[in-house]
């Protein structure tokens, strides 16, 4: 484990997890595929380091949460499941937004409050939506999504479909209330919703020991909702597509939902204003040598298909396309005084006319 208490064993951890676990093992995907991963990993790094510089030179405005270290989880996650599967996530929603496939365009401009952005401007870091990918966010208030995960869960078992939900959240937000009463639904339920937890340690600058009494968090959902969880290192892309796969895989067989603990670290403060005093740079260092692009990347030289001229090749074009989509959104015009009164209601009125 990279942290946490190694000698608290799930409460919780039925014969189907036990298979699950076991099939996760057997996967194994194409060197097409990782490469893949290893773009879109290269792909949101770039991005967020674009948005920092950006930020620094006030074209964003608010709030900025970066998604630098936590690459391959949204990644290796979202490659596990199918177009048609929902996704919602918090305010840290980058990294799931490009995996998503969508692009970086209205994402920049979404964050520059220009008209052209996925949410029209409006939203900013913290609500990139695409309902036609079946994204749904980005949520700005902590915990606040996770109701409206099991909601997209109960649409699913409604309506007999062969979907799962994927629930992105931190481990800060296991402390709200509306987890509780969400995860209390679920399992009530069965819903087939996927809940990960991406514990980076901290909840904004609070070492999970110091904000939980139970540090293992797959126990609380296990003996208490009937929800089983296995823990997963977030820093490795194939771990998170295998786990995730067959996570999958258990929900769609009726068993109800799944609780993933993943193991990630941010190598960034929590949002553009952390000036990232509660940890030292020694603790920083010491996760960024197990970076998942550089763990990806091994695999693929091992494997033959990647080496030094290939890497800067992947690099060169991940940079001109970012490049090419900030400038884009840059030059794109902001959204004009009369669009304040549009994308409030569904079916929209005039107000001139009150």
């Amino acid at each position: 484990m990279l942290y946490g208490c190694p000698g608290l064993k799930p409460l919780y951890m039925g014969e189907n997890v036990k298979t699950l676990v076991e099939a996760a093992q057997k996967i194994e995907p194409s060197t097409a595929q990782m490469m893949d991963w290893y773009r879109q990993m290269v792909l949101i790094r770039q991005f967020e380091l674009r948005s920092a510089q950006s930020y620094q030179q006030q074209k964003i405005g608010g709030f900025c949460h970066l998604y630098v270290g936590q690459e391959a989880v949204a990644v290796g996650s979202l490659a596990a499941v199918r177009p048609s599967d929902y996704v919602i996530t918090a305010y840290r929603d980058h990294g799931h937004a490009i995996a998503r496939g969508m692009d970086m365009h209205p994402l920049f401009a979404e964050l520059y409050g220009k008209k052209t952005g996925c949410s029209h401007g409006k939203g900013g870091s913290m609500h990139f939506f695409d309902a036609s990918k079946n994204f749904f966010g980005g949520h700005a208030i902590v915990a606040a999504h996770i109701p409206l995960a099991v909601g997209l869960g109960w649409a699913v078992k409604y309506r007999k479909e062969d979907r799962v939900v994927l629930c992105y959240f931190g481990d800060g937000a296991m402390n709200q209330g509306s987890f509780h009463e969400a995860l209390n639904l679920a399992g009530l339920f069965k819903l087939p919703i996927i809940f990960l937890v991406e514990d980076n340690g901290y909840g904004m600058g609070t070492h999970v020991h110091r904000a939980s009494a139970v540090t293992d968090l797959k126990l609380r959902t296990g003996d208490a909702y009937g929800i089983p969880g296995k823990d997963v290192d977030g820093m490795d892309c194939l771990a998170m597509y295998r786990m995730t796969l067959s996570a999958a895989e258990y929900c769609r067989k009726g068993n109800g939902s799944i609780f993933l603990q993943v193991k990630t670290y941010r190598y960034r403060g929590h949002s553009m204003s952390d000036p990232q005093k509660y940890r030292t740079r020694e603790e920083v260092a010491q996760f960024q040598e197990h970076d998942p692009i550089g763990r990806l990347e091994k695999v693929l030289r091992d494997a033959g298909v990647l080496d030094d001229q290939k890497i800067q090749a992947v690099n060169d074009e991940v940079h001109k396309l970012v490049e090419e989509a900030h400038l884009r959104a840059d030059a794109d015009p902001y959204p004009e005084l009369d669009d304040v009164w549009t994308d409030i209601y569904s079916n929209p009125f005039d107000p001139y006319k009150l």
